[in-house]
């Protein structure tokens, strides 16, 4: 069996059946929820590839389970399942993390076509990861010390220099300084020139307007 793991969370045991079928034809590993918060718990343990959402549940509904399920995963593709066809209804699901959508009643091509597509997306999505924490492993950036320069940064209302950001976080002027150089260079800082005193003039940073 394939080691994609597809999350069914749905409360209506005819839909878990006719998804579960559909996956095992796929050769995808079904793991059903029968509610949200059994989704929930089984999308953290399984480390799932991909939620498939009902939208209409008791207790916690698909909006509630989406945003809940992207917490604590940024990576897994979430499928939505629902008869409601409004544009407004996408949009608050594609505000809390939803990647698509899929209409009931069910039609078989249609759902193991889109299941083929948000796997191939969740496969992209964990390239991406995987490549930027190369980069972070050869720039010698670590993504916890990265964090607390953005983090400080963005309560800053204008530019400081590096021996003002390493006093401010009792980091190695070195250190900060290999860190906005990384920052630079993907474009997340702002550079404003000191001018007006003796010898070259300093720099200070702030993050780009883009980023805060």
């Amino acid at each position: 069996m394939s080691s994609k793991k597809i999350v069914i969370i749905d409360d209506e045991p005819d839909i878990q059946y006719t998804i579960k079928e559909i996956c095992l034809h796929g050769g995808w590993e079904p793991i059903i929820a029968q509610n949200a918060r059994l989704g929930y718990e089984l999308c953290k343990k399984h480390g799932a590839n991909l939620a498939i959402v009902d939208y209409h549940m008791p207790d916690w509904d698909g909006l509630t389970t989406v945003k809940k399920i992207r917490e604590i995963d940024s990576v897994i593709s979430i499928l939505v399942l629902t008869v409601d066809e409004r544009q407004e209804i996408a949009e608050k699901f594609i505000a809390v993390g939803t990647t698509d959508f899929a209409i009931k009643p069910i039609r078989y091509p249609d759902l193991i076509s889109r299941i083929k597509v948000n796997l191939r997306i969740n496969e992209m999505q964990q390239k991406y990861i995987e490549d930027k924490q190369q980069v972070f492993i050869e720039k010698g950036i670590g993504p916890a010390t990265l964090s607390i320069i953005c983090d400080y940064l963005k309560e800053q209302k204008e530019g400081l220099t590096i021996d003002e950001i390493s006093k401010a976080l009792n980091l190695a002027y070195q250190t900060v300084h290999r860190y906005i150089q990384y920052l630079t260079e993907q474009k997340y800082i702002e550079i404003v020139p000191i001018y007006g005193q003796m010898g070259r003039p300093k720099n200070k940073y702030m993050l780009s307007s883009k980023v805060v």
